[in-house]
């Protein structure tokens, strides 16, 4: 069915046509969606938090798991080498004349040969325990970029070779069980430390997890198999049960349901479902068993590309990890220099080399820039987490970053503050019929039609819940409308050219308030019975429920908020006003809307923009951050910064609230894991030593490193916006 202008405005024609174009860009699958993660990706393993590398484990199935299996196996390598080296630095410890004299036995423990033995079993302790920090110390002096690994395998090296030095006929004293103590507690810190690591950046294992193993795939006689889901191909059909987890990317065949899709997109309520609807890979089928027909599988399903985004965020550099890196290169060459400054210092005040060595060993110990490493990245997985869990995927960092200090925000129209369809605004009765009875028969007629204000009127009479009569005789008039015979009345819909044509009049008192609405930019058609005016029903694009709530809490925030679009004056200022906004500009061609944000950029701090359509693309690229609806196009996905996948425009506040929140977190890390050593540095030195007689083991210079690393990593896992 076709239709002219129907309201009393010239642009109503280009505003149809666009509507049309808009919704048939809502029926693709913006979602670009993946059910595995990729095969084919890089197989060099990255280089762990220590500094030093892994090498190549060769292919494997999907990258989340490379990356879960990497962090359990380091785990598991620092207890083993922590209760191996706790073992043999028993008898260590035991033999070491200091801690004789302290216990009292003095004399009494010796026996030929026990320095030697000593030695020996320290030198396993060296080179076992010791292997991750000696590796990591000769990894990073290849590249040229000292750091923790160089600190602790200089300090761990230093008091090895000058303690075997000792035993070999050097005169001085044996450096042994502080060597082994410093290894046992860094190995300690380091399980630690790589268990909390683990818990703060599990944002791709948790991901992963949403895929589900097997599938119950339908064969040609009706029975079902179960399949891996890696055989499952485009156009094979799977029965879903109560409970389980969709496969893969489909549209429902058979069947209606409630889907939870709260772990892959974030919204909290279920979502029903009904034959052919689209449901997404990893969400948890509701009460009733369905039929879905395989669209998307491996790297087009919706799942592969939210992992594949926040895998891609997680890897990014920032400019906080860039100044959090190149701080803790310098706190390592201050912490060499620091070393050496406390041994000569020492030297020179007359103290012993041993006395000194030690300072030195613990000064350098306690520098270590391990935490200022991990202070960035740890809160770059947990905020990405907890990003992809809201519905946010992140797929530029340095943009996400910028939107703290953001201080416009530009919305696109249709599609994104309005729902990008025709809906009821306002029924004038210019008879005796109820709006009920109206929505009703109106219904009844455009039930047969596929035309937008047709699917408008429908469902408004569905969301009143009113019962829509079947239409007979129906039959299109071209250009103008339809009619029907509904509830035995003969039921004309048309636009108002119509009504001129056929000299069909309403009284001025009516009439005025028709015009009011058109002059609106509502598109306004007539409801006939019996060839006489019945009604007027008043059509606009809606503004979406959330868009009212999201505009309020940007404003609340501080943020200017305006809205860009096409559309005629009349239809942009009667959706500003609802909404409040701050500004707004009308009848903006595609090709001019990067020019307006280049415009406001040059006039503000901070732009963002957001969009879900074609012509959104390159506003969206221009701008500082560029956010999509998720219901948008797979080319507003590409030019966006972040992806909102619930098409909600309150996210856009929850984007704001939680970069501002990300970066309050990586300053309280960067804080913590760099301001510390104002205190730590003199404390080890051992300022404290020639007034208090007080010093600082490197045992317990290594216990405290460690502590400030857990610290950082718990700190990152408390990020909240609230």
């Amino acid at each position: 069915m076709t239709r002219s202008s129907s309201t009393g405005n010239p642009d109503s024609d280009n505003h149809e046509q666009q509507d049309h174009q808009r919704e048939d860009q809502e029926q693709k699958d913006n979602q670009g969606q993946q059910e595995q993660l990729p095969g084919d990706q890089d197989k060099q393993e990255q280089q762990d938090q220590e500094g030093h590398q892994h090498q190549e484990e060769g292919d494997q199935e999907h990258q989340g798991h490379d990356h879960s299996d990497h962090h359990a196996h380091m785990v598991a390598d620092f207890r083993r080498r922590f209760w191996v080296s706790l073992v043999l630095g028993i008898p260590i410890v035991l033999l070491s004349p200091l801690i004789q004299q302290f216990m009292g036995v003095k004399g009494q423990w010796d026996f030929p040969g026990d320095a030697y033995i000593q030695f020996g079993v320290s030198t396993i302790v060296f080179f076992y325990g010791g292997w991750p920090f000696l590796k990591g110390l000769v990894d990073e002096l290849k590249k040229k970029n000292p750091g923790m690994m160089t600190l602790i395998g200089l300090a761990i090296f230093i008091a090895y070779a000058y303690s075997s030095a000792v035993v070999l006929g050097l005169e001085g004293k044996v450096f042994f069980w502080e060597l082994a103590t410093l290894i046992i507690i860094m190995l300690l810190g380091h399980w630690i430390e790589m268990r909390s690591v683990m818990g703060a950046s599990g944002a791709l294992e948790e991901l992963v997890k949403l895929i589900p193993s097997t599938a119950h795939r339908i064969t040609e006689d009706g029975e079902t198999e179960e399949v891996k889901v890696s055989d499952i191909k485009k156009g094979d059909k799977v029965a879903v049960k109560p409970g389980e987890k969709i496969p893969t990317d489909g549209v429902i065949t058979d069947g209606r349901t409630s889907i939870d899709e709260s772990m892959v997109t974030g919204e909290s309520r279920q979502v029903e479902k009904n034959t052919g609807d689209e449901v997404i890979g990893g969400s948890i089928n509701g009460d009733s068993a369905i039929e879905v027909e395989i669209k998307k599988t491996g790297d087009e399903t919706y799942l592969s590309q939210v992992v594949d985004m926040v895998k891609k965020a997680q890897e990014s550099q920032s400019k906080a990890q860039n100044t959090a890196d190149r701080a803790a290169f310098w706190l390592t060459i201050i912490a060499l220099a620091s070393g050496g400054i406390t041994l000569a210092a020492w030297l020179s005040a007359g103290r012993e080399f041993v006395f000194s060595l030690e300072r030195m060993v613990t000064v350098m110990v306690i520098t270590c820039p391990h935490a200022l490493g991990l202070a960035v990245p740890l809160v770059v997985a947990v905020s990405t987490a907890m990003a992809a869990k809201k519905g946010l995927l992140i797929r530029d960092r340095t943009a996400f970053e910028k939107a703290k200090d953001l201080e416009v925000v530009v919305f696109d129209k249709t599609g994104t503050l309005t729902q990008g369809r025709f809906g009821v605004s306002d029924i004038v009765s210019l008879g005796s019929l109820s709006e009920d009875d109206i929505l009703g028969l109106a219904a009844g007629l455009e039930s047969r039609s596929e035309h937008a204000i047709a699917r408008g009127i429908v469902a408004a009479a569905k969301d009143r819940n009113i019962d829509i009569p079947d239409p007979e005789n129906f039959e299109a008039i071209p250009g103008k409308g339809a009619k029907a015979t509904v509830a035995d009345k003969k039921i004309k819909v048309v636009s108002p050219g119509f009504l001129q044509e056929h000299d069909i009049s309403v009284d001025k008192e009516h009439k005025d308030k028709i015009d009011q609405l058109a002059e609106q930019g509502k598109t306004v058609v007539y409801l006939l019975s019996e060839d006489m005016p019945e009604a007027v029903l008043a059509l606009e694009d809606m503004v979406r429920d959330s868009a009212q709530k999201a505009v309020r809490e940007l404003q609340e925030m501080g943020l200017k908020v305006m809205m860009l679009t096409g559309d005629s004056e009349a239809v942009a200022k009667t959706v500003a006003d609802q909404l409040h906004l701050d500004d707004y500009l009308a009848q903006i061609l595609p090709e001019q809307k990067s020019d307006q944000i280049k415009q406001l950029r040059q006039n503000n701090k901070g732009v963002a923009m957001v969009g879900d359509g074609v012509n959104d693309a390159p506003a969206l690229a221009e701008a500082d951050v560029g956010i999509a609806i998720g219901a948008g196009t797979d080319v507003a996905m590409e030019a966006a910064d972040i992806v909102l996948v619930r098409s909600d425009p309150r996210d856009v506040a929850s984007v704001m609230k939680l970069s501002r929140a990300t970066y309050r977190k990586m300053v309280q890390n960067l804080w913590w894991a760099a301001g510390y050593n104002i205190i730590a540095i003199p404390l080890a030195a051992g300022i404290l030593y020639p007034v208090y007689q007080f010093l600082l083991p490197p045992a317990a210079g290594a216990v405290v490193m460690s502590l400030s690393t857990v610290i950082v990593a718990v700190n990152a896992k408390l990020l909240s916006t609230s």
